[in-house]
């Protein structure tokens, strides 16, 4: 099954001025279109993986909506200008690409039928409501395609066979309790650009789900949110209004690898604020305003990348990032950046990165009054 993967900046580091967060690999960036040439590729590699489809074989008189262009069990119905969904989509279709439309509603029937469809793009149209009924028949839906639209809700009954959901840059302010409640093969979503506020996360609003990644960058977050999934390895809370770490914010997410918080307003994390998050391998704190680095960074075994450039920094002292026996330090680091700080980098001690894997793993200066 094909999960959401995430490029990680392992290796020499580039130049100050080329240096950004990761970006994520098999899940695009917030853009307006879905490469449906990638989605076709991943869902053969799903099948021979055994968790898509085997028959491939094209139909000997395929039907087609007027318009689309319909090949081996995909059809692509992009850019058209169509108001609605197509009423006489092939049953046997198994990827359906609907963005670029005017489509401004989902209808009970629209997908009838539709029991062998792997992925379902609607990215960039004008949707805004969906019948509660509208997903049933989809039951062997793992790629749901919804951003870009005018949805102020995450839509009910979504497929039990759901893997990865995009419904960024939409109107949600709100995410219900047991919104995604059966939803166990769940392993991705991406919640970015919508005006999400910690009082609009209810209690039990992920219940149930075995996430391995979430996205809920550019929202209205003013802490980390709580009773997420404890299973999250890959947290992305960039570009929120997040002001502090405290002792208890990360208890449960002890299975993280990568923490994203970058461009928040992060001036203080709490002595012990990283203490759960030990299988930490990424943390994300650019473009905020610390004025020390963080406590607790030398106890985390297998921190590889820190990103702390463009803070108020002003001194790193020799312990900030390694421990004190290079026994205890499972893995080197490969890359830390401290760049665009006010920080004296010929004051700091040439020992304070004595456990880095390469002395271009380490960005200092640049700093911009």
């Amino acid at each position: 099954m094909h999960l959401c993967m995430i490029v990680l900046l392992l290796g020499g580091l580039v130049a100050p001025a080329q240096a950004s967060p990761f970006s994520p690999r098999g899940l695009s960036p917030l853009g307006k279109t879905v490469d449906v040439r990638s989605l076709m590729l991943l869902m053969m590699n799903d099948q021979e993986d055994g968790s898509g489809f085997v028959d491939f074989e094209m139909p000997a008189f395929p039907s087609c909506p007027f318009g689309c262009q319909c090949n081996r069990k995909v059809v692509q119905c992009s850019d058209l200008g169509l108001p609605s969904v197509p009423y006489d989509i092939p049953a046997d279709t198994r990827l359906l690409d609907l963005q670029g439309n005017f489509i401004t509603e989902i209808r009970e029937n629209d997908f009838k039928g539709l029991n062998d469809l792997y992925a379902l793009v609607l990215v960039n149209n004008l949707i805004s409501k969906v019948h509660p009924r509208a997903f049933l028949p989809l039951v062997s839906t793992q790629k749901l395609y919804l951003s870009h639209n005018r949805l102020t809700t995450v839509p009910r009954n979504l497929p039990s066979s759901l893997v990865e959901l995009r419904i960024h840059d939409n109107n949600i302010k709100k995410i219900e309790s047991r919104t995604f409640a059966g939803l166990h093969k769940m392993n991705c979503i991406e919640l970015g650009r919508n005006p999400i506020r910690n009082s609009g996360l209810e209690a039990g609003a992920f219940d149930g789900l075995n996430l391995n990644f979430l996205r809920i960058s550019e929202a209205k977050l003013t802490a980390i949110p709580k009773d997420l999934p404890d299973s999250l390895r890959e947290l992305h809370l960039d570009h929120n209004q997040i002001q502090t770490i405290g002792q208890e914010d990360l208890t449960h997410y002890g299975e993280l690898y990568r923490l994203g918080l970058g461009h928040n307003r992060l001036r203080r994390i709490e002595y012990g604020g990283l203490y759960y998050v030990q299988s930490l391998r990424e943390l994300h704190l650019h473009h905020n305003l610390l004025s020390s680095v963080p406590a607790g960074l030398p106890e985390m075994k297998h921190l590889q990348v820190v990103y702390l450039h463009s803070n108020n920094i002003s001194k790193v002292e020799v312990d900030a990032f390694c421990p004190s026996s290079f026994s205890v330090k499972k893995t080197f680091y490969n890359s830390i950046s401290l760049y665009d700080n006010p920080v004296r980098y010929w004051e700091v001690q040439p020992a304070t990165f004595r456990c880095v894997s390469d002395r271009l793993a380490v960005q200092l200066g640049n700093y911009k009054k």
